[in-house]
């Protein structure tokens, strides 16, 4: 039994620090290096992560990880419907268009579309973003009941550059502020070099499903630019809902 327990544990940490070398796991798990190197050798064995490319040896998950997660959130369904709309938005912007899901209290990139510019935004598809310092984790949020949004709130507001809000009263003004433009923005709350604009894709009783987003190196984004994307990015959130409405009223 502890052996499935570290395989689980290990593939939860490596979809949060991916590519991570054994070291790096090994501490995060609080366990000896012998120990997760053998529970690395059993999931690579089982076609769950895979050596990244380069030295030193680095691991990451594989599409199978992926496609598991997928088919438990319903998400195979939800991309199904997103992808063609985020191909049409990118067409149109030329920046990395992303889409996440919510997890309980997290919000998961599940599906990635890249500029063709030289310099862009890459993030690992299953990274985990935060809820308050990110734009696809602020309009989920926004999207969410009071009741959510204090439950989270309460569990603390982690500091990550220095325009994060940590604030709670900053953090409540700002999700009524989405809620009345119908996107969020993040100007470097996460990381500083990105920045990017989300809308959420609300599903059943108004509940968000999912999220859409563009991202943008801070060094590109402007106001005006913002408000562009966060136009298209609010249209195609509600398109892919409205698709996914039709889906669940189809016989």
């Amino acid at each position: 039994m502890q052996n499935v327990l570290n395989a689980l544990r290990a593939l939860e940490e490596i979809a949060a620090l991916q590519p991570v070398g054994v070291g790096d796991l090994a501490r995060a798990m609080e366990l000896p290096k012998s120990t997760v190197q053998r529970t690395l050798g059993t999931l690579s064995e089982a076609g769950w992560i895979r050596q990244a490319e380069g030295t030193p040896t680095r691991w990451v998950l594989t599409t199978r990880a992926l496609v598991v997660g997928r088919r438990a959130s319903g998400e195979l369904g939800l991309r199904d419907v997103a992808v063609p709309v985020m191909e049409r938005l990118r067409s149109h912007v030329d920046e990395t268009v992303h889409l996440a899901v919510p997890e309980g209290e997290r919000v998961i990139l599940v599906e990635r579309l890249e500029t063709s510019r030289p310099v862009r935004i890459v993030l690992p598809l299953g990274q985990q973003l935060p809820g308050h310092a990110s734009a696809n984790g602020k309009a989920i949020l926004a999207a969410r009941p009071d009741g959510d949004v204090e439950r989270y709130i309460a569990a603390g507001l982690a500091d990550f550059t220095d325009t994060t809000l940590t604030d709670p009263e900053r953090l409540r003004a700002e999700l009524r502020a989405i809620r009345a433009r119908g996107y969020a923005t993040n100007g470097g709350e996460w990381r500083s070099d990105v920045s990017a604009v989300a809308a959420a894709v609300l599903g059943a009783h108004g509940l968000p499903v999912a999220s859409i987003s563009v991202n943008v190196p801070t060094s590109r984004m402007t106001p005006e630019l913002s408000a562009d994307l966060g136009a298209r990015v609010a249209a195609a959130a509600k398109e892919v809902g409205g698709a996914l409405e039709h889906l669940r009223q189809t016989p």
